[in-house]
């Protein structure tokens, strides 16, 4: 239990790092904390401004590790990520020069105005771990985190992510608008000067690669289970969704919610866990009917009203099956 404890810190120290630069934002923040704890890959989508971009290299600058910023754009080509295989004139032979994707925390910027050509390049990297260029294949380094932006609201000049790329993302993140007290905060603090350049690393890459590798120690009761199942079970016969959450989905929402309870400083998943979880690990894996389609908010809807309607484990049922542990 003593490195469950250590993920509990750990987070922390990132958690306060970032708040240096950004406010009023600790929600995202531990879902990004849940991501990175839990070997997962982002997706910030929101309006541009709402420092999306700033976020991600905040995350960066806060652990002692390599990190790559790509922006994405239609001209930009496979071998622009991966890397690519070139001439040495000097030694007479071919050398590979590996591209950005070969670092701990890799941001791809925009990552919609790509073309799938490119995107497609991501699959293998984020689910695989592994890069194959011209038929050798390279491993990348731990902690590896692909974390991408988008903007919803603009269509031209973008490619729409395809649904089997959407489910390589563990979470998919909306940061929304500071409020007003938030607002002026963020003007005094940026007045004079970025406040990220003088970041600097608070975590250590062995620190996060220990975290990984303890998380899953988090207990997980059968009822747990069970209510994770129920809620996956609802998405797959509403009358609304065209597709709802695939085994992966599933997987994605056990191992979100046992990385939660690690950074909230518990060696156990309560219920409470898997409803914060549900619409940020869910909401991109639902496929909607086409009358639901209009409304780009109508699957977290649908989310909120399954959560009404799957029965919630009681907290007696859960305290007994934690006493005889």
């Amino acid at each position: 239990m003593v490195n469950l404890i250590e993920i509990k810190e750990v987070s922390e120290k990132v958690k306060e790092n970032i708040s240096k630069v950004m406010i009023g934002k600790d929600d995202v923040v531990d879902l990004l904390l849940v991501s990175l704890i839990s070997s997962g890959h982002v997706l910030l989508e929101d309006v541009p401004g709402t420092g999306k971009t700033l976020l991600a290299k905040s995350l960066a600058k806060s652990i002692d590790s390599t990190f790559k910023r790509v922006q994405f754009t239609p001209d930009l080509l496979p071998t622009d990520v991966s890397g690519i295989n070139f001439f040495n004139q000097k030694k007479g032979e071919f050398e590979f020069r590996p591209g950005p994707i070969f670092s701990n925390l890799v941001l791809a910027d925009e990552i919609n105005r790509a073309t799938p050509r490119t995107q497609s390049i991501l699959l293998e990297c984020m689910e695989e771990r592994q890069v194959t260029i011209e038929g050798v294949t390279r491993k990348l380094e731990r902690p590896f985190l692909v974390i991408a932006t988008q903007n919803p609201v603009e269509n031209q000049g973008t490619f729409p992510l395809p649904e089997a790329q959407l489910d390589r993302f563990l979470l998919k993140v909306n940061l929304g608008y500071p409020s007003p007290e938030e607002g002026i905060e963020i003007l005094k603090r940026f007045k004079e000067n970025n406040p990220i350049e003088n970041l600097q690393p608070i975590v250590s890459e062995e620190e996060v690669i220990l975290a990984q590798n303890h998380y899953s120690k988090v207990y997980v009761s059968d009822e747990i289970l069970a209510y994770i199942m129920d809620i996956v079970e609802a998405t797959r016969n509403n009358s609304q969704v065209k597709l709802g959450v695939s085994p992966r989905g599933s997987q994605a929402l056990l191992k979100s919610v046992q990385a939660y309870a690690a950074i909230k400083g518990r060696t156990y998943v309560i219920p409470d866990d898997v409803k914060r979880m549900v619409k940020p690990v869910l909401s991109h894996r639902l496929v909607l009917s086409q009358s639901m389609r209009m409304n780009p908010n109508e699957a977290n809807l649908i989310l909120d009203r399954l959560l009404e309607e799957v029965t919630v484990p009681s907290e007696e049922t859960l305290e007994k099956e934690l006493q005889k542990r």
